[in-house]
């Protein structure tokens, strides 16, 4: 069977076309509903096929400047653009039709949250033309993700970093796993794995620590996670990324209090 944009399951057709209707201005969570998570507006609505319009997610973007605000640190245009970063919440399809998503481990030369789980991405740089263009290219370079095999169909809201970076979770759907032959740049990147998506509102498999920080206090998630060869870790922010993500996604909340940190939503006040 060919292995294009335009192989995908209905379900995935479904999702894609609600994902690309979410607007991260509405501070309101969205309709959750018992529902299974691939229900749009109308159940007579037929799915249209359509090509990854990265032009439409570039839209939502500019629209969302006044909310992704500047970096609260770094406030003139050159620092700011230093201190954003974009990552890819790349979902697919296993063989039972259950919605994952691709994770690395980072390896253990880099020089920041060395051997931690993250999820693809990285500082925009001065050629990238948007945050799209940002997850995209880091995702190629980091795992040899090709852009074309992904449908990007939405931006989340920004999430601002202890040390003041602003990330910007950009969601794309991989259409054709079997077509992604992941070539790792292990400068960067020390292993890849795909965790199922709804595990991150559920409380199996998840610890939390409280913390206070600057007369905030907070929790923090970690979700416990095991492959045939390796046992990880996921926490933190990409933690919180995947909790948001997931919430979108399912329209649901998640089993637990999330309790987030205040200066997550810095660049949003």
């Amino acid at each position: 069977m060919a292995s294009n944009i335009f192989h995908r399951s209905e379900n995935l057709l479904k999702l894609a076309e609600r994902l690309r209707l979410y607007n991260p201005n509405n501070n309101n969570h969205p309709s959750f509903s018992s529902s299974n998570f691939f229900n749009i507006h109308s159940q007579n609505q037929s799915p249209t096929i359509q090509e990854c319009n990265v032009n439409e997610v570039v839209k939502k973007e500019q629209e969302l400047k006044p909310e992704l605000g500047t970096d609260p640190i770094n406030s003139s245009s050159s620092n700011s653009r230093r201190a954003r970063a974009a990552v890819l919440v790349c979902l697919f399809e296993d063989q039972q039709g259950h919605l994952r998503v691709i994770l690395t481990k980072r390896a253990s030369t880099v020089s920041t949250y060395s051997g931690e789980v993250s999820l693809p991405g990285g500082k925009v740089e001065e050629g990238d033309a948007n945050d799209t263009e940002t997850a995209l290219r880091e995702a190629e370079e980091e795992i040899g993700l090709d852009r074309s095999l992904v449908d990007v169909v939405t931006v989340l809201e920004s999430f601002t970093a202890k040390k003041g970076i602003i990330v910007i979770p950009v969601v794309g759907i991989l259409c054709d796993r079997n077509a992604f032959n992941p070539l790792i740049n292990t400068a960067e990147v020390a292993a890849i794995f795909d965790a199922p998506l709804e595990m991150f509102l559920k409380d199996e498999n998840r610890r939390e620590q409280k913390v206070e920080y600057m007369g905030d206090q907070y929790v923090l998630h970690f979700f416990d996670h095991e492959t045939e060869k390796e046992k990880y870790i996921i926490w933190a922010l990409t933690a919180g990324i995947l909790i948001k993500a997931a919430s979108v996604v399912y329209q649901r909340l998640p089993d637990f209090h999330e309790r987030r940190p205040r200066f997550w939503n810095r660049s949003r006040q």
